[in-house]
């Protein structure tokens, strides 16, 4: 895998997912497909075809990666996680590799190395295709799946002119210069369903999780998690670092698994969120 992640164009993006599909069946990849049974489950007034999807993470950051989980069953995306620190400049900060999970997993990567407005392009191109295959190759109900937003990671980042234009973009992406063009090339790539692609719904997300930092403190994450419900008028997770489970609690589990070699101290479980704190808010 690069180093970097590359962005591809939306209308090279379909004509890949189009020609795959015509010659063997598969979405980048994948072989066997999800088709949605009919059932269905609530979730902040939307409905999931499966309770399950990607959490934010590497795995969410681009339209392919999207596509290629729900193909195979995702209905829920954790999209990954956007603050005012991005591109070459979070890039610069991350360890490589980012990721490492030769036996026990490492991950030192935190939030999008796109820019935000990069990732905006990704979930909106993601959002489109899905909306289209769903219902051109039989997958599942065109409203059948959620795409969920993460923001982070200190309130002045979050209203600040570039996140909030990125929430804003995907509450409603009808007048962004990506939305446009996906329905143009998906028009001109399926003309029967051009009443359908025409009514594909802007509303990109309607929901947010928090990510919160090692160390952000509870009064931060409260006011943040306020400002998303009362302002926004999003229906919000707060995500919560295992560090919550104390240090002892931590230690003893990995200790019983075998992973006792393992180094770390008690310095982010002292600093981090605690229940007690969690608890009342």
């Amino acid at each position: 895998m690069s180093e970097k992640m590359y962005p591809i164009p939306f209308d090279s993006l379909m004509n890949w997912v189009t020609s795959e599909y015509a010659q063997c069946g598969d979405v980048f990849g994948v072989h066997k497909h999800y088709h949605g049974s009919g059932k269905s489950l609530p979730i902040f007034g939307e409905r999931i075809e499966t309770p399950f999807g990607p959490a934010a993470g590497p795995n969410s950051q681009l339209a392919q990666n999207i596509i290629a989980a729900y193909a195979a069953g995702a209905r829920f995306f954790e999209v990954k996680t956007v603050q005012k620190m991005d591109g070459a400049e979070l890039a610069a900060c991350v360890p490589r590799p980012c990721i490492l999970a030769a036996d026990e997993g490492y991950n030192q990567e935190w939030s999008t190395e796109l820019t935000v407005q990069q990732a905006q392009d990704e979930y909106i191109k993601a959002w489109c295709a899905l909306k289209v295959m769903s219902k051109v190759y039989g997958f599942g109900d065109p409203d059948g799946f959620v795409f969920n937003m993460s923001v982070g990671y200190d309130l002045d980042g979050i209203k600040g002119r570039k996140i909030n234009t990125y929430i804003n973009s995907m509450m409603d992406a009808g007048k962004t210069a990506q939305f446009k063009e996906c329905k143009k090339v998906l028009t001109e790539l399926f003309p029967e369903e051009k009443d359908f692609i025409a009514s594909i719904s802007p509303n990109v997300s309607r929901s947010v999780t928090l990510s919160t930092l090692h160390g952000c403190p509870p009064q931060e994450i409260e006011r943040i998690a306020s400002y998303l419900l009362k302002e926004k008028h999003l229906h919000t997770f707060v995500k919560c670092n295992p560090t919550i489970l104390g240090y002892k609690t931590a230690r003893s589990i990995l200790d019983s698994m075998g992973y006792d070699y393992i180094v770390f101290d008690e310095h982010h479980f002292n600093e981090d969120l605690q229940w007690e704190d969690a608890v009342p808010m």
